[in-house]
């Protein structure tokens, strides 16, 4: 499985931005997606992610949505009201099931920067 990120780029405060990931290769594997972000100087920390057709959210105080097109193979992440610590680059993250036993691996995206200004 490959994970393309898009969508990043530099918005004002207050500004919105859609991420987007497309994901291919052996899709039926995934059994969970997320988004991540690591800012300067800081650990990489869990956005939001989709388990099974639950999703949650973890950052951004409820400004922060994520979505899929399964038709699309495609995860999003929209984020409204953009603050500059929301600054980081965004990984998008899927989870494979990689035999019968249930055993998984992580794949990651090359990452999107996301820049706010203030």
């Amino acid at each position: 499985v490959q994970l393309v990120e898009s969508g990043g780029g530099l918005v004002q405060a207050g500004g919105s931005l859609r991420l987007s990931c497309a994901a291919s290769g052996s899709t039926f594997q995934i059994n969970a997606m997320a988004w991540y972000r690591q800012a300067p100087g800081k650990q990489r920390e869990l956005v939001a992610r989709f388990t099974g057709d639950i999703a949650t959210s973890y950052a951004g105080s409820g400004r922060f949505t994520i979505s899929r097109d399964n038709a699309k193979n495609t995860l999003y992440l929209q984020m409204n009201s953009l603050k500059p610590e929301d600054t980081a680059v965004y990984y998008c993250y899927a989870g494979l099931v990689v035999n019968v036993e249930g055993a998984t691996v992580d794949v990651w995206g090359q990452g999107t920067q996301v820049t706010v200004s203030s």
